[in-house]
């Protein structure tokens, strides 16, 4: 256990279910392999479009690919009407899955907050550096604050920075306590927080624990898991943004956003693409 996340109760034996119903053999190595050619593409290509494109455009990019990565998976997207922030913008989700990560990006790109130990992965370590991912050490507590400096700055040169503050993955039938320590660098910049929900789903509508990254579970599992259910749907639903200035301090605003996140039903979604239409997976 690091220094200052928690650890959730869920574990793959106890909330993570097999995937039903079941998609054919077949249709399964077509996503796995189609879902390896769009992530090392997006690994080739990261260094042009970093040097060559603006940042509206590699926006646009990251959301097309992140898009395409789902779909090739098998995952159908859902989402809500999407807010139009102005300046810096602190998003905060409840998280499920590593595909929270791609399916945020889908919807609105921005710097994503990932462990450290995510720079040294082979393939996606290099990606998420090049794609401007700020890193946190959850073993040192001393560097936190260089943390929320570094997001803070972000924030105040209008930049849209995605942070989980729950601290580690549920299984998404249930969710934690948001952290309060990610939510200073808010404060100090005076921007919006925005609070997004994300879920999946079966085709009967029931939530889907076949996407839960949780415990000690192992990414080829989780992955084999994902790209052999037939019919999953990952929402995400954009709710109002919260002012840091409307909230006295770190805690009272992350209390805010956690109440957004995990209190109440889930906002209504309608089916998204790239250009808000069906996405129908592979």
């Amino acid at each position: 256990m690091s220094a200052w996340l928690p650890t959730a109760p869920c574990t793959p034996e106890d909330c993570v279910a097999d995937p039903s119903p079941v998609a054919g053999g077949a249709r399964q190595v077509l996503r796995a392999v189609g879902g390896a050619t769009v992530l090392l593409t997006g690994v080739a290509l990261a260094p042009a479009v970093q040097a060559c494109c603006g940042p509206a455009l590699r926006q646009r990019l990251v959301r097309r690919w992140a898009l395409l990565l789902l779909a090739s998976l098998g995952v159908r997207v859902r989402v809500g009407p999407v807010p139009a922030a102005e300046g810096g913008v602190l998003v905060v989700s409840n998280h499920v899955s590593w595909l929270d990560i791609p399916l945020i990006a889908a919807v609105g790109p921005g710097r994503m907050l990932a462990k450290s130990e995510v720079r040294g992965w082979p393939v996606l370590g290099p990606l998420t550096v090049r794609l401007g991912t700020l890193f946190i050490d959850r073993d040192r507590l001393r560097t936190l604050p260089r943390t929320v400096g570094e997001i803070a700055a972000a924030l105040g040169r209008g930049e849209r920075v995605v942070v989980f503050p729950e601290g580690s993955t549920w299984c998404g039938r249930r969710g934690g306590r948001f952290r309060p320590a990610l939510f200073e660098a808010a404060v100090r910049a005076g921007a919006a927080v925005q609070p997004v929900r994300v879920g999946y789903r079966l085709p009967d509508g029931s939530t889907a624990t076949v996407a839960a990254f949780v415990g000690d579970d192992g990414l080829p599992a989780s992955l084999r898991r994902v790209v052999a259910a037939r019919g999953l749907v990952a929402e995400v639903a954009f709710l109002p943004p919260v002012p840091a200035a409307a909230h006295e301090g770190r805690r009272a605003l992350a209390r805010a956003a956690q109440a957004a996140v995990l209190g109440g039903p889930t906002a209504p979604a309608v089916e998204e693409s790239a250009g808000h239409r069906s996405l129908r997976a592979a």
